[in-house]
C-alpha cells in the first residue's frame, strides 16, 4: 500500500492510505501508479501461467504423448519476452531496479532530490528512445515471419514499445509521487517517522 505524510501536532507522521483521501498531485500520481501496477501485475501473472502451461505441455508432448506439436518452444519464448518486459514497469513503480544507494545516501537531502529528478529524466529519455525505435522495429517485424507459426514478428516485437511506453508512464508518475513526498531537510517522508 502506498502512503503519504500526515503530520499531527505531536510531530509523528501517521500512516494514511491513498484510498482515504488523495488530494495532492503526488497522491494522485501514486494512486495512478498503483492502479497501473495492479493491472500490469495481473497481465504478467496470466502470461506466466500461460508460459508454465505451455512448457509443461511441451514436455508432455515430447516425452509422454506422441503428438506432432512443435509450437511450444516458440510460444514459450514469446511469452517469456512479453512477461519480462512488462514487468519492468512494476520494478520502476516500486523503485526496485538496480541502483547504487551507498553513494546516493551520502548526499544531503536537497542534492538527493535533485539527483533523483535528474536520474528520472534520463530514464524517461532512455525509454522514450526505446519506444521510438521499438515502433520501427515492429514495422520491420511485419515483413519477417516466425518459423513455426508463420505469423509476422510484429506481435512479439511489440513487447518492446509497449513496455517502453509503460515504463515512461510509470517513471513520470513515480517522479511526481516521490518529488511530492520529499522534505528539504529530512529527505523522503516514510510512515511512522518522527519529525525532528
Amino acid at each position: 500500500m502506498l502512503w503519504w505524510r500526515k503530520v499531527p501536532r505531536n510531530g509523528i507522521i501517521e500512516e494514511t492510505t491513498l484510498a482515504s483521501r488523495p488530494h495532492r498531485i503526488s497522491d494522485k500520481a501514486a494512486w495512478a501508479s498503483e492502479r497501473l501496477t495492479w493491472l500490469v501485475e495481473r497481465v504478467c501473472v496470466l502470461l506466466a501461467v500461460a508460459l508454465v502451461l505451455d512448457v509443461w505441455f511441451g514436455v508432455l508432448v515430447r516425452y509422454l504423448l506422441p503428438l506432432p506439436f512443435t509450437f511450444m518452444e516458440e510460444a514459450a519464448r514469446y511469452l517469456m519476452i512479453w512477461t519480462a518486459l512488462l514487468a519492468v514497469s512494476i520494478g520502476i513503480a516500486r523503485r526496485e531496479h538496480i541502483g547504487v544507494e551507498l553513494v546516493f545516501d551520502k548526499f544531503p537531502p536537497t542534492v538527493q532530490r535533485v539527483l533523483l529528478g535528474v536520474l528520472d529524466v534520463l530514464a524517461i529519455a532512455f525509454f522514450a528512445f526505446l519506444l521510438f525505435y521499438g515502433i520501427g522495429m515492429v514495422e520491420k517485424g511485419t515483413r519477417h515471419f516466425t518459423m513455426i507459426y508463420g505469423m509476422t514478428k510484429a506481435l512479439p516485437f511489440a513487447a518492446v514499445p509497449v513496455s517502453a511506453a509503460l515504463a515512461c508512464v510509470q517513471l513520470v508518475l513515480v517522479a511526481i509521487r516521490d518529488q511530492g513526498r520529499w522534505t528539504d531537510t529530512e529527505g523522503p517522508i516514510e510512515p511512522g517517522k518522527a519529525l525532528s
